[in-house]
C-alpha cells in the first residue's frame, strides 16, 4: 500500500514533464513542435490523465485508511538550519489531488477545439500542463517553503495565460494588474512565514503547529505579534483568492482564453487561497481575532461579489463575480470554524463552476462567427438570447451548472451551501444575514444569466442592424472599421478562413451548437454537478448516521467526526429551508424579470435589462442599485483615484524633488563656482602688494569679528 505513497512525486512531474518538453521544442525546434501540435496535446492530456489515475488510487487509500504519510529529504543542514523538502498525503491533499487533475484533464480536452485555430496553441498546452503542474506541487507540499515556492509558480503561471494574446491591450493591462495585486499578497505572506519561523524555529506544518500552540499556552510568545505574523500569512490568501478589498484582479483575468478561467476559477488560483488557509487551520484556529478577520472578510466578499455581479453584461464576468462570492462563502466558513462546510463547497464549486465557464466558452464560441471576434461582442449578454433551441446540450448542462450554484435541491452545492448559512446563523446573526441575503442574490443574478443568454427572442439581429454587411464580413474587416489595430492572437479562431456572419454566401442568423469534443467535458463535468453534493448527506447505521465528507476528514478535524442523530435529521431538513426559501426567491424575481413569458410590455432593450424600463419610471432605487453592479461598486473608480493617481501624486513630487532639490543644489555649487571665478577674475591687477593686503585682510578679519563678539 506505501508503495504508490512513495511515488506521488510522479504526480506533478508527470504534467511538469510535459511542459518543460514542449518548451525545449518551441525553444530549439519551434517549426517541428508546431508541426505535431496535436501530437503535444495529446501528450500532455495522456500524461496528465495518468497523474488523474495515481490521483483517484491515493484518494481511494485515504477514505479507507485514513493514513497520513510524509516523505522529507534533507536539502540544508547546517548548525543553526535544518531545512527538508519532501510531500505531504493526508485527506486534504487527496481531496485537491482529484479536483485538480479531474477538472485539468476536462480542462485540455475541451482546450483541443477551442484552441484549435490559434497561432499560440501548442504555447497554451505548455503553460496549462506548468500551472497545473504547480498547483499539484502546492497541495503535496509539507513546509511553508515548498509552499511559497509553488505558491509563486502558479502566480507566474497565471500571469503568462490570462496575458497569452498580449498582443490585445485589454489582456496585457489584465495581466499585469493581477501580477501586482497579488505581489502585495505574496510579500505579506512571506512576511508572515519568516514572523511564524522566527517564532517557532521551524517551516515544517506538523512541528509548526505543535511548537505554536505550545508556546500560547505557556505564554511564552507575544499574542499581537504572533496575530499580526498570522494576517500577513492570510493576506496572501486574500490576494489570490480574490477576497475584498485585493478582489479587483479576477473580472479583469477574464481576458485570458475562455479554458483558463474556468481553470484558474476552479481549481487553482481561487482554490489555492482556500486550500491555504484550511491547511494552516490549526494556526489560525488558535487566534481568536483572526479568526474573526477571516469570516468578516468572507461576508464582506461574498456580499460584494454578489451584488456587482448583478447587472454584469459579460457573461464571463458576471461568472467572475460569482467565483468572488463564493470563495468568500468558503472563507467565511473556515472564519467561523466551519471546516468540513469550507471544504464541502469548495468540491461542488469547483465542479460547478468548470461547467459554467466551459458552458460559456461554447457560447462565445458559437456567437463569434455572427457578431464577431471582440469580447465587447461574442462575451457580451446583449446580443444572446434564444440559444436554447439551436445549443440544447450547452444550454441543459449551464441550466444544472446554474441551479446547482443556486443552491437548489438535490444538486451538488445545494448541500455545501445550506450549512455555512445555519452555521453562520450560530457564529454571529449579522454574518447569518449576510450569508442568507448572498444565497437571494446569488439565485437571481446566475438564473438571470441564464435566462437572458438561452431564454426569449434572439437579439443577434440587432447587432446586424447596428452593423450592416453584404458577402463576407470578416471580424478583421469589422476591427478595420472601427478603426482598432488588429491583434496577433486575438481568439482561437481568428485565422479562420470563414469568421463571418456568412457561410458559402449563405447568411447564418442564428449560433450552432459546439463540437463533440468541447460538448464531452460539459457532460462530464455535469455529473459531480449533480452528484457530488451527496458526499455531504447524512447516512444512517444503525441509530446514527454520519456523512462521508466528514468521514473522510476525520484525521484533519479535531475531535470524532460529525455524527448526526435521527433526531437531527428534522434539524437538518429545517435548516434547508430558508436557504431554499431564499434561493427559490431569487429565481422567481430573475424569471419575473427576464423570463420568456413577459408579465409586463417591454421592448427589446427591456427584454434584455428591466432596470432599464424601471429607471425610465423613475425608480431611484433600482436606478442605484443598476448603478452599483454595473460599475463595480465604484471600487476600481476609487483605487484609479487613490493608488494610480497617488502613485502619479508621489512621482511628480519626486520628480520635482530630484530635478530642483537634489540636482539643484549639485547645479548650483556648480554655478556659484563659475560665477565666483568670473567676479575674481576682474580683481587680478598682477600687483603684489595687493594680493598681500587682501590676504593679511582675509587672515585678520574672522580673528577680529571673534574677538570683539566675546
Amino acid at each position: 500500500m506505501e508503495l504508490i505513497y512513495q511515488f506521488i512525486w510522479i504526480v506533478p512531474l508527470l504534467p511538469f514533464l510535459a511542459s518543460i518538453l514542449i518548451g525545449l521544442g518551441l525553444l530549439f525546434f519551434p517549426k517541428s513542435t508546431k508541426s505535431l501540435r496535436r501530437i503535444w496535446a495529446i501528450a500532455s492530456i495522456s500524461l496528465l490523465s495518468i497523474a488523474m489515475f495515481i490521483s483517484f488510487d491515493i484518494f481511494r487509500q485515504q477514505i479507507t485508511g485514513h493514513f497520513i504519510y510524509r516523505y522529507l529529504w534533507s536539502w540544508i543542514s547546517d548548525k543553526n538550519i535544518v531545512f527538508k523538502v519532501g510531500l505531504l498525503i493526508d485527506p486534504l491533499t487527496s481531496i485537491m489531488l482529484v479536483l485538480i487533475t479531474t477538472i485539468g484533464v476536462l480542462v485540455m480536452i475541451y482546450s483541443d477545439s477551442y484552441m484549435s485555430h490559434d497561432q499560440g496553441y501548442v504555447r497554451f498546452f505548455a503553460y496549462l500542463s506548468l500551472f497545473t503542474a504547480s498547483m499539484l506541487g502546492l497541495v503535496l507540499s509539507p513546509n511553508l517553503i515548498q509552499i511559497y515556492f509553488f505558491w509563486e509558480l502558479v502566480g507566474m503561471c497565471s500571469y503568462l495565460l490570462i496575458g497569452f494574446w498580449f498582443t490585445r491591450s485589454g489582456a496585457a493591462e489584465a495581466c499585469q494588474k493581477a501580477f501586482i495585486i497579488n505581489r502585495i499578497g505574496d510579500f505579506g505572506l512571506l512576511l508572515g512565514i519568516l514572523g511564524f519561523y522566527w517564532i517557532t524555529g521551524s517551516f515544517e506544518s506538523e512541528a509548526l503547529f505543535e511548537r505554536f500552540n505550545e508556546l500560547l499556552a505557556n505564554n511564552e510568545v507575544s499574542l499581537w505579534f504572533a496575530t499580526l505574523c498570522a494576517l500577513l500569512l492570510f493576506l496572501g490568501p486574500v490576494a489570490k483568492s480574490a477576497q475584498f478589498p485585493l478582489h479587483v484582479w479576477l473580472p479583469d483575468a477574464m481576458e485570458g482564453p475562455t479554458p483558463i478561467s474556468a481553470l484558474i476559477h476552479a481549481a487553482t488560483m481561487v482554490a489555492a487561497g482556500i486550500f491555504l488557509v484550511a491547511r494552516l487551520f490549526p494556526l489560525f484556529q488558535a487566534l481568536p481575532l483572526v479568526m474573526g478577520v477571516i469570516s468578516w472578510t468572507g461576508a464582506a466578499t461574498a456580499l460584494l461579489g454578489a451584488t456587482i455581479a448583478l447587472a454584469q453584461r459579460d457573461i464571463k464576468k458576471g461568472l467572475a463575480y460569482s467565483t468572488m462570492s463564493q470563495s468568500g462563502y468558503m472563507m467565511l466558513a473556515l472564519g467561523i470554524g466551519s471546516y468540513k462546510a469550507g471544504l464541502f463547497h469548495l468540491i461542488t464549486h469547483a465542479y460547478s463552476k468548470a461547467l459554467l465557464f466551459l458552458g460559456s466558452g461554447s457560447i462565445i464560441h458559437s456567437m463569434e462567427p455572427i457578431v464577431g471576434y471582440s469580447p465587447d461582442k461574442s462575451q457580451n449578454m446583449a446580443f444572446m438570447g434564444g440559444l436554447r433551441k439551436h445549443m440544447p446540450i450547452t444550454a441543459i448542462t449551464l441550466l444544472i451548472g446554474t441551479l446547482s450554484l443556486c443552491g437548489i435541491p438535490p444538486l451538488a452545492c445545494f448541500w455545501s451551501k445550506d450549512e455555512i448559512p445555519a452555521d453562520s446563523w450560530l457564529y454571529f446573526p449579522v454574518i447569518g444575514w449576510i450569508a442568507w441575503i448572498t444565497a437571494g442574490l446569488t439565485a437571481f443574478y446566475m438564473f438571470r444569466i441564464y435566462l437572458i443568454t438561452f431564454e426569449g427572442n434572439s437579439r443577434a439581429n440587432s447587432f446586424k442592424e447596428a452593423f450592416p454587411v453584404s458577402g463576407i464580413t470578416t471580424s478583421k474587416e469589422l476591427d478595420r472599421k472601427e478603426k482598432r489595430p488588429i491583434p496577433l492572437f486575438t481568439d482561437s479562431r481568428i485565422n479562420m478562413e470563414i469568421d463571418a456572419i456568412s457561410f458559402g454566401g449563405k447568411y447564418i442568423p442564428y449560433p450552432k451548437e459546439s463540437d463533440k469534443i468541447m460538448l464531452f467535458p460539459l457532460l462530464v463535468l455535469a455529473l459531480p454537478t449533480f452528484f457530488s453534493g451527496f458526499i455531504g448527506v447524512p447516512i444512517s447505521q444503525g441509530q446514527l448516521s454520519y456523512d462521508l465528507l466528514s468521514h473522510w476528514l476525520y484525521p484533519l478535524i479535531n475531535g470524532p467526526y460529525e455524527v448526526i442523530s435521527k433526531e437531527n435529521w428534522l434539524e437538518f431538513l429545517s435548516d434547508a429551508i430558508p436557504s431554499v426559501g431564499i434561493a427559490s426567491s431569487g429565481l422567481f424575481i430573475a424569471y419575473f424579470l427576464y423570463g420568456p413569458i413577459p408579465f409586463h410590455s417591454r421592448n427589446l432593450q427591456d427584454d434584455f435589462e428591466p432596470f432599464v424600463e424601471e429607471e425610465e419610471r423613475g425608480n431611484p432605487f433600482l436606478h442605484f442599485i443598476y448603478n452599483w453592479s454595473f460599475f463595480r461598486g465604484y471600487i476600481d473608480g476609487y483605487y484609479d483615484i487613490i493608488f494610480v493617481g497617488g502613485t502619479r501624486v508621489l512621482v511628480k513630487i519626486g520628480f520635482f524633488l530630484d530635478e530642483w532639490i537634489i540636482d539643484g543644489a549639485v547645479n548650483g555649487v556648480g554655478i556659484s563656482t563659475l560665477l565666483g571665478g568670473a567676479f575674481f577674475k576682474h580683481m587680478e591687477g598682477g600687483r603684489i602688494p595687493s594680493y598681500l593686503f587682501g590676504f593679511i585682510f582675509g587672515t585678520f578679519l574672522p580673528s577680529l569679528i571673534v574677538l570683539f563678539t566675546c
